[in-house]
């Protein structure tokens, strides 16, 4: 009898039900892995695979955690409506915003704004 434990990770599963396959395309197109998006929803990864692989629809709660955290309707995340993947994130679009009214600044404000975002992100990185 061998009871050595397998020194792998067990081998990818692919999604095997729409639910499943569109629950992949949706969390992949908001560049989240099952950890993050388990982590944002209050759950566990474990619980994600299981929602990707093997669930034909997971419970209401969950759904409507799902839909929240990767910015879709239910009607979306159930088929019954095409997802928008390229919807941006909200607080990306303000920050878009606020950055394009830069461009109306005069030439030397904007080398400043420039100037600080680069020393910020530099000391973020360095952090």
């Amino acid at each position: 009898m061998d009871l050595t434990i397998p020194s792998g990770m067990p081998a990818k599963k692919p999604a095997s039900t729409a639910f499943g396959k569109r629950l992949v395309a949706l969390r992949r197109a908001r560049g989240l892995t099952q950890t993050q998006l388990a982590r944002a929803m209050d759950s566990t990864q474990r619980a994600i695979s299981y929602y990707e692989t093997e669930a034909e629809i997971p419970s209401g709660a969950a759904l409507i955690a799902l839909a929240g955290v990767l910015r879709v309707s239910l009607d979306e995340l159930l088929g019954l409506k095409a997802a928008r993947l390229d919807r941006p994130d909200p607080h990306e679009q303000r920050l878009w915003r606020r950055f394009r009214r830069v461009a109306s600044l005069p030439q030397r404000d904007q080398r400043a704004v420039i100037r600080l975002i680069h020393s910020l992100a530099t000391s973020k990185r360095a952090a």
